[in-house]
């Protein structure tokens, strides 16, 4: 499918996908969504020295770059796997401006590991970040082991509705450890259902720019 490159309202850049009409960050802000969303009201909620974490949907590697600066940061250890079933051109990531736009003198750096990082290994970005992408389908994913936290960051319901049905959010709940979080930027009604059927604590929180709420669930 063809990308298109877009420039959002904070100056970073998102790919706009014409066939499915759907960008891979939102038009508002990318950065300034990925940080609200899974730095701020993820990860960053977490209070652990050691962090597990699964991320559905790696796509731009946006996500994995900026928890590989907030473990920098912050002294904490994260072991992150990126399940993407369909990887973006090496080219292509690297026509993205994170590294620039990113307050953050390490961000170019992190940046271009992660991105010629191996696919199904795992790859030492700093000494307390280690990512593995993994090409699957979040169907056929297979964990041997608990997660911490799950970013769940598909294309929307309306777009990609089977990776939203009650099944694989049951799967991202029987990966979570005990207390585990799964945090998205959805915050439709059914996914809170849903969620809530499943197990999870369900929380409405402040969106990012331009999108009044955001979802967070905890497994109890």
């Amino acid at each position: 499918m063809k990308r298109e490159l877009k420039l959002t309202s904070d100056g970073s850049y998102t790919l706009y996908v014409p066939e499915l009409d759907e960008h891979y960050h939102s038009i508002h802000g990318a950065v300034q969504e990925s940080e609200h969303v899974f730095i701020k009201y993820g990860i960053q909620t977490l209070f652990k020295s050691n962090i597990r974490v699964l991320e559905v949907g790696l796509g731009t590697c946006l996500n994995a770059l900026l928890t590989a600066l907030w473990s920098e940061n912050n002294g904490t250890s994260v072991d992150y796997t990126g399940i993407e079933p369909y990887p973006l051109k090496d080219e292509i990531i690297k026509s993205l401006n994170y590294g620039e736009k990113i307050e953050d003198k390490k961000a170019n750096l992190f940046f271009n590991e992660i991105i010629k990082s191996n696919w199904g290994v795992q790859n030492r970005i700093h000494s307390n970040f280690i990512i593995q992408k993994t090409q699957c389908l979040v169907e056929e994913f297979e964990a041997h082991r608990k997660y911490d936290i799950v970013y769940f960051d598909a294309f929307g319901p309306n777009t990609q509705g089977e990776l939203w049905q009650f099944d694989i959010l049951k799967k991202m709940y029987e990966q979570l450890d005990d207390n585990g979080v799964f945090v998205t930027y959805c915050a439709k009604g059914q996914l809170k259902r849903d969620l809530a059927q499943i197990g999870f604590k369900v929380e409405s929180l402040p969106g990012p720019p331009g999108k009044r709420e955001m979802t967070r669930g905890i497994k109890f």
